[in-house]
């Protein structure tokens, strides 16, 4: 097969003229060639790679989100499994792995090193994987680095059992991907000499520059409720060579939309080189992991895309992968993805969860208590710690002290009869109605908020019936999107999750919620990794000190 078009060779930095000899799956020979009608033809350039991403946040299987990513130019993705692990330990990673060999792209997976992200007295989580399990994993040909070492707490502290899983990695000759948001220089340093190369939860340009001098790769993040290209940008021209692109958890109603070349986009629009782009969106990535998926080489695999033009408004036209089209415009995608979503859902799950009443969720408020709050912000991780005293007033007629804060619930899906958590939150702004779902990270209980205790109870156990979901209740109904694989994942195609995906939204924004991604942001406010105040199913929990909040 012969491919010609302009060809954005990454190595040289030129852009030239030419034709793709290929043979069987691989690059056999690149011939310079004159071109007639030269504007008509495509450019060719490597494919884009996300850096660090958890499928399962797609709700879409992993054959169904390659069949996405590749119309985006997307033609690998460096993924780890620690959601479903959560739920369903080392079972749940091979699931991932089995059900992504049906699709013609490349999947490179982790062996999650926080299953739970904390665990112990602070959550439940439906499994747990140990050094000892990290120590078998790592050595695996299917398994290409250590997952996100979020328990940034132990590696500072030189935990043993933390450690373990770093040198179990750093034996075996695979990265370690890190996380660690606002730590200092010195604090860095320290992670970094533990053995850790990558940091994606940087959030400030300060930030980003301290993880470099650290000696760890940024991985600059596009997600559904964390982005951080606006702050970090100008690191593209500073330190191109320390640069990676990732989405981590996004939604299927914008993954639908674009991935990996909506940053690429903006990095263009902001006049970056075209080379320092690809470099972090291409070059990185397959270097920093030791990969070779294809960077448009002679002898390299036939891996790569075409486009219409290198402005910031650029198409993806084609897609190939190890030597096959996998995408064109307009067609869509071709016969290269297997569809069938080989498994059994009703087998890959764990839910024994109870319906509550509303007496699971009251709370005796009166004057003089401190109410607790969580301050929450759409497209941000963090959370702020509010405090307040309850008045006289606030207790008058109302069922909560403050029209602009709402409950917020947190029940243990992995045992039948347990009792919620019960908090408050600030930010969602829900008048009328709760939003709930079984997307809780990392443990993936279920979570919920609302404006009143009927819908809240009306929205949790709608996700008991389903074993997982999300369901948004108004004076309407509820309207809800089933997650059967693992309380976390739906078998249905993508258009079908983001139309449903849509329906929840308006829902939300119909009963007051302005953020633009609730459901996100919601499954968030119960990760104990990230600062400052969050709720699990066994406490609220000031995570800065990990002390339990009365």
């Amino acid at each position: 097969m012969t491919i010609k078009g302009r060809i954005v060779d990454v190595k040289t930095q030129e852009v030239y003229d030419g034709e793709i000899i290929i043979e069987g799956n691989r690059v056999e020979r690149i011939n310079h060639c004159e071109l007639p009608n030269l504007e008509s033809w495509p450019y060719l350039l490597p494919g884009f790679i996300d850096s660090h991403v958890h499928i399962e946040s797609s709700m879409l299987l992993p054959c169904e989100y390659a069949r996405v990513a590749v119309t985006h130019g997307t033609i690998g993705v460096v993924t780890d499994p620690h959601e479903i692990a959560n739920v369903l330990g080392i079972d749940g990673i091979d699931f991932m792995i089995r059900n992504g060999r049906q699709a013609r792209f490349n999947f490179l997976f982790s062996a999650p090193s926080c299953v739970p992200a904390i665990g112990g007295e602070i959550e439940t989580s439906g499994a747990t994987i140990t050094a000892d399990d990290i120590e078998k994993l790592i050595v695996r040909d299917d398994i290409g680095y250590l997952g996100e070492m979020m328990n940034f707490p132990g590696v500072l502290a030189k935990d043993p059992e933390v450690l373990r899983k770093i040198d179990a990695a750093c034996a075996a000759g695979k990265p370690v991907d890190g996380h660690a948001p606002g730590l200092s220089l010195d604090e860095l340093r320290q992670y970094a000499a533990a053995g850790i190369t990558t940091n994606h939860e940087c959030m400030t340009l300060d930030e980003g520059r301290n993880n470099i001098a650290a000696g760890l790769m940024v991985i600059i993040r596009e997600g559904s409720a964390a982005k951080s290209f606006k702050a970090l940008f100008p690191l593209l021209g500073e330190h191109p060579d320390r640069i990676m692109f990732c989405t981590d958890d996004h939604e299927p109603d914008e993954f639908t939309q674009g991935h990996i070349n909506r940053i690429v986009s903006q990095a263009l629009a902001k006049g970056y080189s075209l080379w320092n782009v690809l470099q972090a969106a291409c070059v990185n990535p397959q270097e920093h992991y030791g990969m070779n998926w294809g960077l448009l080489q002679e002898g390299d695999p036939a891996t790569f895309i075409a486009v219409d033009n290198l402005t910031p408004d650029f198409r993806v036209m084609r897609t190939f992968i190890q030597g096959q089209e996998v995408f064109r415009r307009p067609d869509g995608v071709t016969d290269a993805f297997s569809l069938e979503p080989d498994c059994d859902y009703a087998t890959t799950n764990r839910f024994e969860a109870s319906p509550i009443s509303l007496s699971d969720i009251a709370l005796k408020v009166k004057p003089g208590d401190m109410m607790d709050i969580i301050s929450a912000t759409d497209y941000a991780l963090m959370t702020g710690h509010e405090k307040t005293i309850v008045t006289e007033e606030m207790c008058s007629s109302i069922e909560y002290p403050l029209p602009d804060v709402q409950k917020i619930v947190v029940l243990n899906r992995y045992q039948q009869g347990a009792r919620p958590v019960v908090g408050w939150v600030r930010g969602f702004a829900i008048r009328s109605g709760a939003i709930a779902g079984s997307v809780a990270h990392d443990s993936h209980n279920i979570v919920a908020i609302g404006s009143d205790d009927m819908s809240l109870v009306q929205a949790i156990n709608r996700v008991v019936a389903l074993r997982g979901g999300r369901v948004a209740v108004s004076s309407d109904g509820i309207v809800d999107l089933p997650l059967p694989f693992a309380g976390l994942m739906s078998p249905l195609s993508a258009q079908e999750v983001a139309t449903r995906m849509e329906q929840l939204l308006d829902t939300a924004r119909q009963i007051g919620c302005p953020m633009q991604a609730p459901f996100m942001t919601m499954a968030f406010m119960c990760l104990p990794v990230i600062p400052e105040l969050k709720i699990t199913d066994k406490m609220l929990l000031d995570t800065k000190t990990l002390t339990k909040v009365s």
